[in-house]
């Protein structure tokens, strides 16, 4: 059944072929790179973020057998979980993450008024671009909210480091923006 791929010559010659990795840009071989990036949240875009963890969906596993045939077992999906996203950024001015985190919770807030049930949840915008700076994805990430806030990191005296604070986010779930379609390269 494969035997016309057991002997490569045998295919146009001496090359086999290659399936294009980008239909956009066929001439591209290389994968895209992982530092240019931005993100957006309450429609203005997050300064200064350099790092934002992956994006990672789970659906559980489900195993199950019937009661005739003890020595299999079969599975099935069960729920989905999103993981979390930790946002990290050197400290700046900017207060975005201290202000979202503080939706949640606010130190000295009077009873009843500590938590924003109306705003603390809140829809992201991820944008991925290539070298070139042009935009190739986007994701949509819903209902997020903040579970943890860094406003400082260690402080060390004899450190040589950029003060980075970070804050992460649950959500209930992301889907890649199938209208953001990459452009031809420059």
């Amino acid at each position: 059944m494969f035997a016309e791929f057991a002997n490569p010559e045998a295919i146009s010659g001496d090359m086999l072929p290659r399936m294009t990795e980008f239909p956009t840009n066929p001439t591209r071989f290389d994968p895209y790179k992982n530092f240019k990036f931005r993100v957006k949240w309450d429609g203005q875009y997050i300064p200064a973020i350099s790092r934002i963890t992956a994006l990672i969906r789970t659906t559980e596993v489900v195993e199950h057998r019937e009661g005739g045939d003890p020595s299999t077992s079969r599975k099935s999906t069960g729920l989905n979980q999103f993981g979390p996203i930790t946002l990290e950024r050197g400290l700046t001015d900017d207060t975005a993450f201290e202000d979202w985190a503080n939706l949640v919770w606010k130190y000295g807030a009077g009873l009843g008024s500590e938590v924003s049930l109306n705003e603390f949840r809140k829809d992201i915008y991820l944008e991925f671009y290539n070298e070139a700076g042009q935009l190739v994805r986007a994701y949509k990430i819903y209902r997020c909210w903040p579970s943890e806030y860094q406003a400082l990191p260690d402080l060390d005296a004899n450190a040589n480091a950029v003060a980075i604070e970070h804050i992460k986010l649950e959500n209930e779930g992301w889907e890649r923006d199938t209208s953001v379609v990459p452009p031809p390269q420059p």
